[in-house]
């Protein structure tokens, strides 16, 4: 990113955002990083402007897009959860689909602003299938209204679809949590305890791709400055991989023995790899059975210029590192 934009990010204190922000300061950027609450420790880098909003009061964000005038919004903010989805579905549309109304229309009175906005492969073709839980119904809700509201009000929209995003920092997708089964793994080895009881994981030849979450910022930046509006960005590795290689190769690093449990639906099942089986949703990773591809959309655009640089191993090595260090949600 070139020149000192004032670039706002949502969800800055979260996982993706956290790297998000760290990024494009460090590009020198103006960056303001929006959490909901204020953090008990200092997250971002110096320079960089927090604010806290409630991106579900309207008249908040109005107020915070008009004292903060930015050229361009990154949108990260929203919920993920799969199960929780099920257990509070309204709480899902108002945090997914209506907080991202509630921004496009501050927008509005910033023609000029771009926002991109983090989509989820985990939405489902409406008309030619049915919602596979209420999580993808809010993000294919987001991703419709957000396109529709940049064609109806000339707004320049732009939705990235990224992949499984991993790396080092406060993440709760399949390969931290397993870093974290490891770790705990050692430490009871190293101090004569019980072993904690075992991952479980469903499949270890399910298939997905996994991206470090360092290259997908990237990408974003790449979009923000020279995507096509009104476009969907899919943002990945190019390279899937079986859910047991990826155990395989993070099970390398364990300095201990680590109980693993590839449970009863092994050989058949296509599902994410989960602590228990117990929740009424296809699990978070679910959309490798049912994901479009570019050719089936007829929208889906080219990063120019961005490809992935940041190997695998590397990204588990990171991980395990980060895990290890006890950071506390601090970035490495």
């Amino acid at each position: 990113m070139s020149g000192r934009r004032r670039l706002l990010i949502t969800g800055a204190s979260g996982f993706t955002g956290r790297h998000a922000v760290a990024y494009f300061a460090a590009g020198g950027a103006e960056v303001t990083a929006v959490v909901r609450r204020k953090p008990e420790t200092e997250l971002f880098p110096e320079g960089v402007q927090q604010v806290v909003c409630d991106l579900g009061d309207r008249r908040a964000v109005a107020a915070m897009i008009g004292a903060v005038k930015p050229d361009q919004v990154l949108h990260l903010a929203g919920r993920n959860s799969v199960p929780e989805s099920w257990r509070d579905p309204l709480l899902y549309m108002e945090t997914n689909v209506m907080a991202t109304l509630y921004l496009l229309e501050a927008l509005r009175v910033q023609p000029a602003s771009r926002i991109l906005v983090a989509g989820s492969r985990l939405k489902y073709r409406p008309g030619a299938a049915d919602p596979p839980h209420p999580y993808s119904l809010s993000k294919t809700l987001e991703e419709l209204v957000s396109l529709a509201w940049g064609t109806l009000f000339a707004q320049p929209v732009l939705m990235a679809e990224p992949s499984n995003l991993i790396g080092p920092g406060p993440s709760t997708g399949f390969c931290s949590l397993l870093a974290q089964h490891i770790v705990r793994s050692e430490a009871a080895a190293a101090a004569g305890s019980a072993a904690p009881a075992a991952f479980r994981l469903s499949s270890r030849h399910a298939l997905r791709d996994f991206l470090d979450v360092r290259d997908a910022v990237r990408a974003y930046g790449f979009i923000l400055d020279s995507g096509e509006t009104g476009r969907i960005y899919r943002i990945d590795s190019g390279t899937e991989r079986e859910l047991g290689e990826v155990t395989a190769k993070l099970l390398a690093h364990a300095a201990a023995p680590v109980r693993v449990d590839w449970g009863p639906q092994e050989e058949h099942s296509r599902g994410n790899p989960s602590l228990s089986s117990a929740v009424p949703a296809k699990p978070p990773f679910e959309s490798a059975d049912t994901k479009e591809t570019p050719e089936e959309s007829g929208n889906y655009a080219v990063i120019s210029g961005w490809k992935p640089e940041i190997a695998l191993d590397r990204s588990l090595a990171d991980i395990i590192g980060y895990t290890r260090a006890g950071k506390e949600g601090r970035l490495l």
